[in-house]
């Protein structure tokens, strides 16, 4: 019993920093795949700004982490690491990758601080969005959901146009004044997906938004980009409908400008002011004494 209360005294005098790294290599790899997946130019390697989102994190509050991890994250970690282990070679690389970073989120988590220890604690919602986004999963959204983005954008982009031009829709393309125009890959807006919950996750960490408004305001951002991208097919469709086929600048150049537009938006949505993080101050009145008249035979009685 005393050799097990002297190894868990160890344990809890081990540098944080060592846990992390053993997290890291607990799902080496996995992060080897994810690094391959990056570099053989099959995806777009958007999730490495992710991961130095994380770093940065951990990094932020290098001053403040604990030194024994708590509980119920560090089990949590050890679970997902354990069934990233063991999926590795039954599941598909992409699902058995992501238990690993949720694994090593919750170990970040658990090393984190958290309550009154620092006053801008992260919240646990955008630390695993973050991990989640570190997946190389452009092109398996491209595959799996590029097609209905892409017919959601184009039957909205029509009845944007409606008014203005006779506007048919067959599969992901549009008619539009007897003029066949079709929807592609690039306007499915899975780069502006990623893009805009980014922001959200990246912009609730730096502000310090908790969990609840966080997670309240994700429907919202999914609004933002969905309008955002319907808008941009909208605009270069109208462009093309015109006789006015964009140019490669100006059809960049819609499309980082409907980008910048949404990523403001969603950091405004996101971002906490001073004000709004400051606790509520108490409304409870303060009881003022009220003096009591004494009669004046009391006070001759007194004297």
């Amino acid at each position: 019993m005393n050799a097990i209360g002297r190894f868990a005294h160890r344990l809890d005098r081990c540098p944080s920093v060592v846990w992390l790294v053993l997290f890291g290599m607990a799902m080496w790899p996995h992060g080897l795949w994810m690094a391959r997946r990056m570099l053989d130019g099959s995806d777009d390697p958007l999730g490495i700004v992710a991961l130095a989102a994380l770093a940065f994190v951990g990094w932020r509050h290098r001053g403040h982490l604990r030194r024994a991890p708590r509980p119920t994250w560090f089990c949590g970690a050890l679970a997902l690491m354990a069934l990233a282990g063991a999926a590795w070679n039954t599941l598909p690389p992409l699902f058995a990758t992501l238990l690993a970073l949720l694994g090593f989120a919750a170990g970040m988590l658990s090393l984190l601080p958290g309550g009154a220890a620092c006053a801008s604690a992260p919240a646990s919602a955008p630390v695993l969005g973050l991990a989640a986004l570190s997946l190389p999963l452009m092109a398996s959204l491209q595959f799996y959901a590029g097609y209905p983005l892409r017919l959601v954008a184009a039957e909205l982009s029509r009845w944007l146009l409606l008014p203005v031009h006779h506007v048919e829709r067959d599969g992901i393309a549009l008619w539009v004044d007897g003029q066949l125009i079709l929807v592609d890959a690039a306007c499915s807006g899975v780069q502006l997906v990623w893009l805009g919950y980014f922001t959200a996750c990246a912009t609730a960490l730096l502000s310090g938004c908790h969990n609840a408004r966080f997670l309240r305001r994700l429907p919202v951002v999914g609004a933002l980009v969905l309008a955002g991208n319907v808008l941009r097919n909208a605009a270069l469709v109208a462009l093309q409908a015109d006789g006015q086929a964009a140019a490669a600048w100006l059809h960049e150049g819609i499309g980082l400008v409907t980008l910048a537009a949404v990523c403001a938006l969603v950091f405004r949505l996101m971002v906490v002011r001073a004000a709004e993080a400051a606790p509520t101050p108490t409304s409870t009145p303060i009881p003022i004494p009220i003096p009591i008249p004494i009669p004046t035979s009391t006070r001759e009685a007194l004297a």
